[in-house]
């Protein structure tokens, strides 16, 4: 089965994971698409295939050689972002892209064009799988998981290639941030892994943001508006106020490369009571610290300025920078390099404004940086992978495990 064709295969499952539930997964559906990866490695001949009462799946691909070579794993997650509904997804190939505009949708006037995403330059002459407009395509992270398969594939059957053995495991509930809660550090077995997670073809990534959510929630007092002088307190007028005092150049729209930023990602409400969503993120953990002790302090003051208990914040921390975890391993990021110049393809390190699970697994003593698969602009309608860079990231993943060997 061609990379291709798992990929199709695999974005038919609707496995959108869901926020703020206690359980995992936080949906049932994803079951689904786990025990269709475990037939799946069971039918190519994958050792050790488990499926965990939490959906977690793990495998094994058997060393080929009987040197000592250290275990690696390969990592990628099952659910689809909460953003957009990943049930009904209908992909189309784009044959050779031409660079111009995109159609996704004529009915309803969505247009993927490079004027608004540029990457779409970097692939005239690919073959793109597009969506119709109406959902994701989930390629994050349904593209690493069919290229991590269609690997396991090809190393199953050729057993004339030199590597160790190989880990493999697909987690649910990462877009919620709860991918490796349940995730079996010790029992995976591997000394180092790789999450196969979104981003250009030769993209590696080993930092990324510390990271925290907060929820606001805001007390206001209700009054009829022909008598509200000097009693009404509008709790959405309120949480209006909160947002204004963060500041302005802090946001993700006016920012790139190491800069963090503070969002806002849901807010609702009445007069009588208002709740607002946010992240928080920066890659440094000094301006990280800094950023939450703000956030805190606007609460503080606002609190001081309208009444004690007007303002509430539940702060958590949900995952921090890899880059510490990962460093004093230099090999795990050389054979990543290695193999991606054997191949001719140019690595591109740089931070990811995010976060994976690897990021959390760093932390849980396995280090994990994170390889591109070749899907763009993740977590909405103008989502699309390359077909080559796809093909191309499976015989890299191949690369990186005969690294281990040599």
């Amino acid at each position: 089965m061609a990379v291709l064709e798992r990929f199709i295969k695999y974005v038919q499952y609707d496995t959108q994971s869901e926020d703020g539930k206690d359980c995992l997964p936080s949906t049932e559906k994803q079951w689904d698409l786990a025990k269709e990866l475990v037939c799946e490695l069971k039918e190519i001949g994958a050792r050790d295939v488990v499926l965990s009462d939490q959906c977690y799946v793990y495998a094994t691909i058997p060393a080929t050689v009987q040197s000592e070579v250290p275990v690696i794993g390969f990592i990628a997650h099952m659910d689809t972002a909460t953003e957009m509904s990943g049930r009904n997804v209908r992909p189309r190939v784009i044959k050779d892209y031409d660079g111009s505009d995109i159609i996704l949708n004529e009915e309803l006037g969505i247009v993927l064009s490079p004027k608004d995403f540029s990457s779409l330059e970097e692939n005239i002459g690919q073959d793109l799988v597009v969506t119709d407009g109406t959902t994701l395509l989930g390629a994050d992270d349904k593209a690493g998981i069919a290229e991590i398969m269609e690997m396991a594939q090809y190393l199953l059957s050729h057993q004339e290639i030199p590597h160790g053995a190989i880990r493999i495991g697909f987690t649910p509930d990462e877009e919620v941030g709860c991918g490796v809660n349940g995730f079996d550090v010790e029992g995976f077995g591997a000394r180092y892994a790789y999450t196969v997670d979104g981003g250009a073809l030769g993209e590696l990534e080993y930092e990324n943001f510390n990271a925290a959510g907060a929820k606001v929630t805001i007390w206001g007092s209700s009054i009829h508006p022909g008598s509200a002088k000097g009693k009404m307190r509008n709790a959405v007028l309120l949480g209006m106020e909160f947002q204004s005092m963060l500041p302005v150049h802090e946001n993700p729209a006016y920012t790139e490369g190491y800069e963090g930023f503070y969002h806002l990602n849901e807010m609702e409400g009445s007069v009588e009571e208002a709740h607002m969503s946010y992240i928080i993120r920066d890659h440094d953990r000094v301006r990280f610290e800094e950023k939450k002790d703000r956030f805190l302090k606007i609460a503080a003051y606002l609190n001081e300025k309208y009444g004690e208990g007007t303002f509430t914040v539940d702060m958590k921390d949900s995952y921090y920078n890899m880059k510490e975890m990962i460093l004093p391993y230099p090999e795990i990021l050389d054979h990543a390099v290695a193999a991606m110049k054997e191949l001719g393809v140019e690595p591109r390190i740089q931070p990811i404004r995010g976060g994976t699970d690897g990021a959390r697994l760093s932390y849980m003593g396995l280090p994990c940086p994170n390889l591109g698969t070749g899907a763009y602009n993740g977590h909405g309608k103008y989502e699309y992978v390359s077909v080559q860079s796809m093909e191309k990231s499976v015989k890299l993943l191949i690369k990186i495990a005969e690294q281990y060997s040599r």
